[in-house]
This record gives structure tokens, C-alpha cells and sequence, in this order.
């Protein structure tokens, strides 16, 4: 329907129809306008699969919803660093989505991984903003192209659960900016959701679902954002400021209650009609851009679709240690032990839970193909050793060659809905993985957890693998990846840490009450991990194949170039091994020299290729102004620094394979203004400031050779320099400058001129 129609439309809505509109009718329904032949449109539940519930309605997965398939959550998702993967993932979600009538799916979800506690991490994507986008970015793509709408989740600062609904995430621009920000930027800029859900939060003291500063100034007005904004489902605080600042649909509906209020600010003069037309507008598009590219023909193959997650799942999963024990020779005798070898944990709880159409499990995927025997080993729904099933899996372990142990977190331990205690796997399971290790020397674990655990038995074990929330049928790629069928790709998107103390946010996460300082600022994850130099469990971007890459040949367009340019980089991978594989070629640039605080480096671009034994494929990427700059909080914009600028190619931000220098020179001028407190070694990086204040280089304290005798032990070359460097200009009057300092103020109002 054209904008025409459309505004047509809500001109002969009255006043009360058009508040209406801007609130569901349920759980999962928008309003219809019948008389008008305004149509109600469905939303539902799922970044990794359709929750869609037809009867009654809930928000936390209580009631049960459709038959659907489980996909990888999002923690698995972001380890394929596979833009294709996630894209394909998108078109399954949406043509479900056509099949079962949804206009709406609501996700990605992209919140980034402050720490590791957050009960919700499961679903999100990572703790780096550039994978976290852009992974979000591919599955919208996937999911939109179906004319299925996303609903990119949560805007923004929604990083615990802990008084999600009350806490106020307090950070600077800078951290806002490069972080939080960031992990949404570039999903919305360029593939454009048609939704965007605000978060529960405030944000510096502001609610998201009123920030005007978040929803219109950023949002719209900066990146350009055209469809509507919604609000997490029971987020809105004060309907009439929310709907000013820019927030358009509230959900669920509030039974008619907001609806008046929005009725009687604009007959008091309160509000302005024009708000409420544009918000109606916006969804209105929006239900009709869904209704007029209905696929009616579009079926729900959920046994397809399963056979897709499997595939899908494959490439989530990350080889964290090998000690020549993986793959498993397919005829040796092998022990499943562990409840999720045949009760998979796959999917985390809470409103992302899928009633999943089937399931398969490690066991049933190995059934009749390979020789295994199964012991439960532990169960999850207490953290208690169960001496019998222990027993029991001590004895099978013996009678196997080798002992796979699939372990993890059960949905006790993390949840929508409440934030983790600690780091650590439940004490039963770490007993039963040091029990077995003691009588079976070849031992690999298989973690079901949605973000990272501490590992105290890693060096008892040959092998290890990080399965994450696989979805449904991860049970089948698992197998694959342990008897050699498929080539392990999964990259950790984000780093394992030695024990909880070592993360950025320990001293600070959870907060004080309603207030959450992000002191750790920028330095979050492998920023920070790696800036300190600081030893990892297994770092951001890890993981191993089953056969070996070598680089080489790294080429940059140009050694010199404008921040204006666009940087070309290539560089050659081959697979050097005897077996195909997926490798994910990861381009970090670091700022060798900068006049603000920086990571030591930060990932710009990854690829991932497939290659044959003995291929070889060039890689190419391409940087722009934005890979080298920082968020300047004097001009409230990115900006490049002149200066060198290291480009490094690595296998994760721990092991950097290649590196090239290269300068790129900063064509934005910064605004300098100089005080009598600005100081000497400031002065001396100015060619004109020089040029103006230079009378004052002549006084005595620059004179190399002004302190004799027992002077010069005392004050020495290096404290001279030093204690000019960093003395205020002012001192020239105290130490032998012939100036006053209103002789010296009118040289400071020439040279700001």
C-alpha cells in the first residue's frame, strides 16, 4: 500500500481508533480497524525458531506454543562466523513465518556479553559489536527477504537480568558509542529490520522506552531507521512520554487503559495529534507490507527444516582442544556418558523456549552406526552426585576406549529472567568428569551451555568440545564432528576466561541497587583480556579443525592512504592438511600509537572459506575510515587519528599469523583550544603554536647545560625534559620568562584565533 493510501487511511480514523492502534490487542496480536478493513497482524516469539502460541497467551514459555524447530541459539549462531549460514537460518525462520501467518518474528536478540553471568547470554550473540551486528544483520537479511519482519531486540544497555525492568545502565558516550551501540548500528543501517524492540532498562537514568535520544535521535534521525519501534512486552512506563520520544506500538495490550491516556493528552493540548498519526503510519506499514506479500501457498516442513538445523549446527560447534584424539577411529568402542547424551540440552529457558517437533540426541544419532555404550552419569535437576549413576559410569568408562562426556549447565543455571551466581558447572559434573579421567586416559567432553564455564579438569582431558544451545538436533552434528563425518569451523565469539574474578565486570556487574556502572568502559571481553595480557581459558575467536591453514602473501592497496579511502586487504589461505575444512580468517587493526586509551587491538572483518586439501583462496577485505577511528566525545563523531595503524590477520585475537603497517592520515580537524594551562610538550606538537609562543622556548630551564657541579646529579637530562614536557605554559612566568600572564593570555587569543 502506498504512503498515499496509507495517510489517506488514518484521516478517516478517529482519534480513539488511532490511540488504539498504537497498542497490541493481546499477547501477540496488533488491533484491527474493522470498518476500515484495517487487518490485525500477528507477531510472535523465536530468534532461533517460532514460538507461536495459538491459545492462550504468556510471556515466559509457560503455555505451550506450535510444534516448530529448534535452530542454534544465539550464542551457537555467532560461533559459525558464517554470514551465509546465518542468512540461510533467516530464510527458514521467515517462509515458517509465512506458513503459520506471522508478520513479525521477534529477534535477533544482540545485546552484547558484558559478563559472563548474564542469564540471557544464551540468546545473545557476543561480546565483540562487529560480529554481534553483523551475524544479526545476516539473519534479518535471511528472514526479510521472505517479506517477514524482524524485530531487533534489545535497544539498548540490556545486559543482565538482574532488575532488568528498573536498573539504569550508567555509562560515557565513548563506551556507548563503540560498544553498546555498535552491536546494533550496523544490522539496522544497512538491512533496515522493520521493527526494533526497546529494552526494559533505563540508560543513564532514562527508561529506553522513553529515551528520546536513543529511539528518535539515534535511531531515526541518525541511522535512518523508517519502521516502528515496540516495546518489550510490559516496558512502557508512562505511555504518552514513550510515544513522544518515539516509542510507537506498546505490547502487550494494556486492556484499553494507555489507549485513553494517549485520548486525552491530545484533547488537553498535552500531545499533538501528529505524534500519533506518525506512529499509526509507521505500523501500518509495516502490517501491510506483510499482508500484501502473503505467501499462501508457503508450508511448514518441519522435518526439512530439521534436517536444516542439523546443518546448521555444524557449523556452531567449536573445537576448544585436541590432543590427537579427535575425530574417533569409527570402529573403537566408545562410551557416551552424561544425561545430555540423551537428553540433550539445547535451547535455554524463557520466551525464546521452542516446543521442538523432535529432537535427536547424541545416542540416537549414534545408534546402529558406531559402537556405544550409555551411562547417565549425573542428573541436573539437583547438583548432588548420585553415587549409583556415578558408579555406573565409572564402570562403562573402563569397558570403552575412549569416554565422550556431555556435560554443561542445566536451565536452573541460566534463564531468562535471573542472573547467574557464579561461573562455574554444576560440582556433580566436574566430580564425574575427574572420576572417569582418573580410569579412562582418553577422555573428551561435549559442553551444552550458553556461555562460558570455568574448567577445572581441562588439563585431565585429551579433548573438548563447546556444542553451546545447538538447537533440536545437535545430537547429530556432534556425532559428525566426533567421528570425522564433518569438519569442526565454530569460532568462540567470545573469550573463556580462567575464573569469573578475571572478567572487566566483575567488581561492577549486577550494580548498586537501580544503578549499573559500566566502569570497565570500552575494555570489555578480548579488549580487555588482551590489553592486559592476561592469560585465557581459550580466547575470543578460538577454535580447531581437523586439518591445518596456513597464510601467506598479506597485500594492502596502499601503504599510505586518506581517511577517506577505502583500504583493500588480501591475503592467501591453504588447506595443507588431508581433509576439506571451513576456516575463519579473523582481520584485527590495531592503533600503534594514540593520544586516547585504546584496545590493543579490535577485530574489523572475518571471512570464512572452504577449502579443499592442498587449496589455496585469496581473501579479500575491505576497510573503511571507520575500522581505524574512535568515538571523539569532543565532537560527538568517529574520528581518525593520523598515524600508523597495524593490520593483522589471525585464527583468534590471541594468534596473529600476519601483519602489515600501514599510515592513514585523519582529514577531520579537531578544535584546539590552548589555556595557560595547556602544557609545553602540548605546544611542541603544534608547528603554528610554535611558531607564536616560541619567545618562550628561549628561557633558562630549556638550556641543556644549565645545571653544574653536584646540580647536575640531582637534576638530570630526563627529569629536565619530563618536568617541561608537563609544566603548564603559565610557568614561564615563574621560572625567567620575560612575560607577564596577560602578555601571555593575548599570545593564547592569537594562537585560538
Amino acid at each position: 500500500m502506498t504512503q498515499e493510501k496509507i495517510r489517506d487511511l488514518i484521516s478517516r480514523m478517529i482519534l480513539e481508533e488511532k490511540a488504539g492502534m498504537c497498542s497490541g490487542e493481546d499477547f501477540w496480536h496488533t488491533k484491527a480497524v474493522e470498518r476500515l478493513g484495517i487487518p490485525s497482524s500477528m507477531v510472535s516469539d523465536g530468534p532461533h525458531g517460532l514460538r507461536k502460541q495459538d491459545a492462550m497467551s504468556d510471556h515466559l514459555g509457560v503455555n505451550e506454543s506450535i510444534k516448530a524447530v529448534c535452530f542454534p541459539a544465539g550464542c551457537g549462531a555467532a560461533a559459525s562466523f558464517n554470514r551465509e549460514l546465518l542468512e540461510d537460518m533467516g530464510k527458514t525462520l521467515g517462509h515458517e513465518c509465512q506458513a503459520e501467518g506471522v508478520s513479525v518474528i521477534l529477534g535477533p536478540a544482540i545485546n552484547i556479553k558484558r559478563s559472563p553471568l548474564c542469564g540471557r547470554n544464551f540468546e545473545y550473540y557476543s561480546e565483540d559489536p562487529l560480529l554481534a551486528t553483523q551475524m544479526a544483520g545476516a539473519l534479518i537479511k535471511g528472514v526479510q527477504s521472505k517479506y517477514v519482519g524482524t524485530s531487533i531486540k534489545h535497544f539498548f544497555a540490556n545486559n543482565q537480568e538482574t532488575r532488568r525492568m528498573s536498573s539504569s545502565s550508567e555509562m560515557d558516550e565513548r563506551t556507548m558509542r563503540e560498544i553498546y551501540l555498535a552491536a546494533f548500528e550496523g544490522a539496522i543501517t544497512k538491512e533496515k529490520p522493520w521493527t526494533v524492540m526497546c529494552s526494559y532498562n533505563r540508560i543513564n537514568g532514562v527508561y529506553a522506552a522513553e529515551n528520546k535520544m536513543a529511539l528518535t535521535d539515534i535511531l531515526r534521525e541518525e541511522w535512518g531507521f523508517d519502521g516502528y519501534v515496540v516495546s518489550d512486552w510490559g516496558a512502557v512506563n508512562r505511555r504518552v512520554p514513550d510515544l513522544e520520544a518515539g516509542l510507537d506500538l506498546e505490547m502487550p495490550s494494556s486492556g484499553g487503559q494507555n489507549d485513553k491516556l494517549i485520548v486525552e493528552a491530545v484533547k488537553n493540548g498535552i500531545l499533538s495529534e501528529k505524534v500519533v498519526d506518525t506512529a499509526v503510519e509507521r505500523i501500518l506499514n509495516i502490517i501491510y507490507r506483510f499482508e500484501e506479500n502473503r505467501d499462501e501457498s508457503a508450508v511448514f516442513d518441519r522435518e526439512m527444516d530439521h534436517e536444516k538445523a542439523r546443518k546448521i549446527a555444524e557449523e556452531t560447534v567449536v573445537l576448544l582442544k585436541n590432543e590427537e584424539i579427535l575425530p574417533i577411529i569409527k570402529t573403537k568402542k566408545v562410551a557416551f556418558i552424561g544425561k545430555y547424551a540423551k537428553l540433550p540440552r539445547y535451547q535455554g529457558g524463557g520466551s525464546s523456549h521452542i516446543n521442538s517437533y523432535k529432537v535427536t540426541s547424541a545416542v540416537e544419532a549414534a545408534k546402529g552406526l558406531y559402537n556405544v555404550i550409555y551411562a547417565e552419569g549425573f542428573r541436573d535437576d539437583v547438583d548432588q552426585t548420585d553415587d549409583d549413576l556415578l558408579q555406573e559410569a565409572i564402570e562403562v568408562a573402563k569397558q570403552a576406549e575412549v569416554a565422550v562426556i556431555f556435560a554443561g549447565l542445566p536451565d536452573a543455571f541460566e534463564s531468562e529472567g535471573f542472573d547467574r551466581m557464579h561461573m562455574r558447572m554444576p560440582a556433580c559434573q566436574n566430580e564425574l568428569i575427574q572420576k572417569i579421567s582418573e580410569v579412562q586416559p582418553n577422555v573428551v567432553v561435549v559442553l551444552h551451555n550458553g556461555s562460558p564455564v570455568e574448567m577445572p579438569w581441562e588439563k585431565n582431558v585429551k579433548g573438548i568440545i563447546e556444542a553451546y544451545l545447538g538447537g533440536q538436533a545437535i545430537g547429530g552434528a556432534v556425532v559428525d564432528i566426533i567421528f570425522g563425518n564433518t569438519n569442526p569451523s565454530g569460532r568462540l565469539p567470545e573469550t573463556f576466561p580462567l575464573q569469573l574474578e578475571d572478567n572487566p565486570s566483575f567488581l561492577y556487574y549486577i550494580g548498586e541497587g537501580d544503578v549499573v556502572e559500566y566502569r570497565e568502559g570500552i575494555f570489555v571481553g578480548y579488549r580487555y583480556y588482551d590489553k592486559k595480557k592476561m592469560p585465557v581459558l581459550f580466547p575470543f575467536g578460538h577454535g580447531l579443525s581437523y586439518t591445518d591453514f596456513v597464510y601467506s602473501r598479506l597485500r594492502v592497496s596502499k601503504e599510505h592512504i586518506l581517511d577517506t579511502e577505502t583500504l583493500k586487504v588480501t591475503v592467501d589461505v591453504t588447506n595443507t592438511g588431508d581433509m576439506a575444512g571451513k576456516e575463519v580468517i579473523q582481520l584485527y587493526v590495531a592503533d600503534k600509537e594514540s593520544t586516547v586509551i585504546r584496545p590493543e587491538k579490535e577485530l574489523r572483518d572475518f571471512a570464512k572459506v572452504k577449502l579443499e586439501p592442498g587449496e589455496t583462496k585469496t581473501v579479500e577485505f575491505e576497510l573503511t575510515s571507520r575500522a581505524f577511528a574512535y568515538w571523539n566525545t569532543q565532537i560527538h563523531n568517529w574520528y581518525v587519528e593520523t598515524g600508523e595503524f597495524d593490520i593483522l590477520i589471525g585464527k583468534s585475537s590471541r594468534d596473529i599469523v600476519l601483519s602489515k603497517t600501514v599510515e592513514v592520515k585523519g582529514t577531520t580537524k579537531l578544535q584546539v583550544k590552548y589555556t595557560l594551562d595547556t602544557t609545553f610538550g602540548d605546544i611542541m606538537k603544534d608547528e603554528r603554536a610554535m611558531g607564536i609562543l616560541q619567545p618562550l622556548m628561549k628561557l633558562d630551564i630549556f638550556a641543556d647545560d644549565k645545571e653544574e657541579g653536584v646540580a647536575v646529579a640531582a637534576i638530570s637530562k630526563e627529569m629536565r625534559e619530563a618536568m617541561i614536557k608537563y609544566m603548564p605554559i603559565r610557568g614561564a612566568v615563574s621560572f625567567g620568562g620575560d612575560c607577564t600572564l596577560d602578555e601571555l593570555q593575548s599570545l593564547l587569543d592569537q594562537l585560538n584565533e
